[in-house]
């Protein structure tokens, strides 16, 4: 049998492809650790050592994957930037990591240069011509051999910064073998009946620089599992590609999914999609009736999860989500999963309340934040804000985050679950649904809303949303007025950043969640 991990993989079958790049060129394994291998010893050539960090500022593709990896066995910290941010807030994450090098596109370039400037960084690297930085073929280049020494090293991974300046999660360094696959990665791809080799492909349509969406890449590497990848999605070049490649699994969230059933029926029939085996989501929640369309085309194979960059999480079948529609599933083997009050006690079944995790013995910090770190924890579990219960079979079922609850005349309102109804109609694209001071009860329910393609958004379009949502809605959960907007702010994993639609209509004031 073949060993898992990439430079055995290298050694024993050279010639199986790791990597489809987004330009359709198939990178050997033996290609991809040759790079790994320049680009680690390039590192060390700078004087970087196991525990300091690099930035990686790349568009998906060949490149990243092998900066990865490079910098992966030389026990270095990867912080991968999302290249939507402006300069100032790169600048940031290159000086909160305490980043030696910094690596960069030049589709970024005025971006990567500016944070450069910032922070300082001394050692600049880039793809294509960015002014101020090192051709990243230089790095590394002349010199032959493994890294040495060589041992394993971390994403450093910052949280999406809903409050505050982003956080980044800083686990110790293991000091294991780089050429030892660590069994979490296999036991991982295990919940979702992925083994190693076994002719799986996996598709990556998301930006990497997102926590599961890199796990998911660099494990599939690491198992033996042909990683092709999209630089930019969209829903028909997707299903080219699964037909193509015969692509047994990939990492996706609804906004996909919503788009690939806007796609015409007669397109979404052209396309073979029989090689799928586990199409995986997680990242935002689903609606339940986007869930069943998908289910209805592509078979039990849609299965979902729940998880955060810091430990922990869930996960559910297709077929034990027909059975708990809703739910995001029981707790991994070896997490722990519970709901529990503001004072830190357990709550019964179907009672909601914080819900809070811990992965086995895992443990984490929020970089140079000790009180997030604390605020965060009761004993050994943390939390990240989400509101849910569990029922009497010990399934997860959420129902907002805590930041997102609607307190209406005192009575908790769920904008989750009307987002979910709203989302059902078809003229609406996309959905939020979010509190507005209310001078009598203290907060009304506010909908903003992006038609659907060619939808006028007028007073009648409200009338008929509002009715729509009559039908499916307590009366106290109907939101009082209806604003549209041409596109909802979602980063390209899916992840709504609510607060920019909230915040004018609180300025000058202050919420009490």
């Amino acid at each position: 049998m073949t060993s898992t991990g990439l430079w055995n993989i290298a050694a024993e079958r050279p010639d199986h492809v790791a990597v489809v790049d987004p330009d359709g060129r198939e990178v050997s394994y033996r290609e991809l650790a040759t790079a790994a291998d320049r680009y680690g010893r390039g590192f060390q050539a700078l004087g970087l050592r196991p525990g300091d960090a690099v930035v990686v500022m790349l568009p998906n593709g060949v490149d990243l994957t092998s900066v990865y990896f490079g910098a992966f066995q030389t026990g270095l910290y990867v912080v991968m930037v999302n290249w939507h941010l402006v300069g100032a807030e790169v600048a940031y994450l290159i000086s909160d990591s305490g980043a030696k090098a910094f690596v960069a596109h030049e589709r970024f370039a005025s971006v990567a240069a500016d944070a450069a400037e910032r922070s300082g960084v001394e050692a600049r690297f880039a793809v294509g011509d960015v002014p101020g930085f090192a051709p990243l073929t230089s790095l590394g280049e002349g010199s032959s051999g493994r890294p040495d020494p060589r041992t394993a090293g971390s994403p450093m991974l910052y949280t999406s910064g809903t409050t505050g300046r982003p956080k980044g999660v800083r686990r110790p360094l293991t000091g294991a073998d780089p050429d030892e696959v660590p069994p979490q990665a296999t036991w991982f791809f295990g919940i979702f009946g992925l083994e190693p080799f076994d002719d799986h492909v996996h598709l990556c349509g998301s930006p990497m620089y997102h926590t599961a969406v890199l796990n998911f890449v660099a494990n599939s590497v690491q198992l033996g599992h042909t990683a092709v990848l999209m630089d930019r999605w969209r829903p028909e070049e997707m299903l080219v590609l699964i037909e193509r490649h015969r692509v047994t699994h990939s990492h996706m969230v609804p906004t996909q999914f919503h788009r690939l059933l806007e796609l015409p029926a007669a397109v979404r029939a052209r396309y073979d999609v029989s090689s799928l085996r586990v199409m995986i989501h997680g990242a935002a929640p689903c609606p339940p009736e986007v869930k069943r369309r998908m289910l209805d085309w592509w078979g039990p194979v849609v299965t979902e999860y729940y998880a955060a960059t810091e430990g922990g999480g869930t996960a559910i079948s297709a077929t034990e989500w027909l059975a708990k529609p809703g739910s995001v599933g029981l707790p991994w083997p070896g997490s722990v999963v519970k709901v529990l009050d503001e004072s830190g006690a357990e709550l019964p079944a179907g009672e909601p309340g914080l819900v809070y995790m811990r992965m086995g013995a895992s443990n984490f910090s929020y970089h140079k934040d000790p009180a997030k770190t604390s605020a965060s924890r009761v004993g050994d579990l943390f939390t990240l804000g989400d509101i849910g219960y569990l029922d009497e079979d010990g399934y997860l079922f959420l129902r907002d985050r805590k930041s997102d609850l609607i307190i209406s005349g005192g009575v908790n309102v769920y904008p989750a679950e009307i987002e979910n109804e709203l989302a059902c109609h078809p003229k609406v694209a996309d959905v939020a649904v979010f509190g507005v001071p209310n001078p009598d009860w203290g907060e009304e329910i506010k909908a903003v809303v992006q038609p659907a393609a060619g939808v006028t958004p007028d007073s009648s379009l409200t009338d008929e949303l509002l009715a729509f949502a009559a039908d499916r809605l307590a009366k106290f959960k109907i939101p009082r007025s209806v604003d549209y907007v041409e596109e909802l702010p979602r980063d390209p994993n899916g992840k709504l950043y609510k607060r920019k639609l909230r915040d004018p209509y609180w300025a000058g004031r202050e919420r009490a969640i």
